[in-house]
């Protein structure tokens, strides 16, 4: 399994209109394959929309892309509002749930983490050790990697009922010593890792997303 993460960063005040255009053109695109989210942001980086779709691999990736682009109205014209985009590719961790259609929100975090090279052997094992106690806390929609082009980043995301829910949890967990999992690896002996950069930003779902 892999999920493409795609960025769309807008002129402002389109996001309505982009959602708008990509719910019409979606209706044919999800015959092909459906995606697993789109968001669009909140807090953080202002006028952006952020989808995901997911693949069996990469072949799968590349046929269906092809297919797509063949397709009625895919993707939607929405050149006159994009100031930039971006595309990723990341692999879940083994013990990483899947992204899965439903309601987990409204609000979503996504964390975003670069790390040494070598070093996600290291995340995996902390992360794997501390993860059962934060998720008595609250639901995780995905922990995945990429280690693409020289950078390597690790991507979690986080849903929240209410964004004050995101602020007890963060607290009430911290506060058992069991994490984050830097935490969790020192208590245990387990390798140090070094994260070079994170950033973060609280998203909402659009109204056509399949994860609510």
């Amino acid at each position: 399994m892999i999920y493409e993460l795609r960025t769309y960063d807008l002129r402002p005040n389109s996001v309505p209109d982009v959602e708008a255009l990509f719910a019409a053109a979606y209706e044919n695109r999800k015959v092909i394959s459906e995606m697993a989210a789109s968001f669009h942001t909140e807090i953080g980086p202002l006028n952006q929309i952020v989808q995901i779709w997911p693949y069996a691999d990469f072949a799968e990736r590349q046929r269906i892309s092809g297919e797509a682009s063949r397709s009625d109205g895919w993707p939607p014209d929405i050149g006159a509002f994009v100031i930039s985009e971006s595309t990723e590719v990341f692999v879940p961790l083994d013990f990483s749930p899947a992204m899965m259609p439903g309601k987990l929100g409204p609000f979503f975090e996504m964390r975003t983490y670069e790390f040494a090279d070598g070093d996600l052997p290291k995340i995996a094992r902390a992360w794997e050790a501390a993860l059962p106690e934060r998720l008595k806390w609250s639901p995780l929609a995905v922990l995945c990697s990429s280690e693409e082009n020289g950078v390597n980043k690790l991507l979690h995301i986080w849903p929240f009922k209410t964004l004050d829910e995101r602020t007890q949890v963060r607290a009430g967990v911290r506060a058992t010593g069991m994490w984050p999992p830097q935490v969790v690896a020192k208590k245990l002996g387990l390798p140090a890792y070094k994260l070079l950069h994170q950033q973060n930003k609280i998203m909402v779902p659009s109204p056509f997303s399949p994860l609510q």
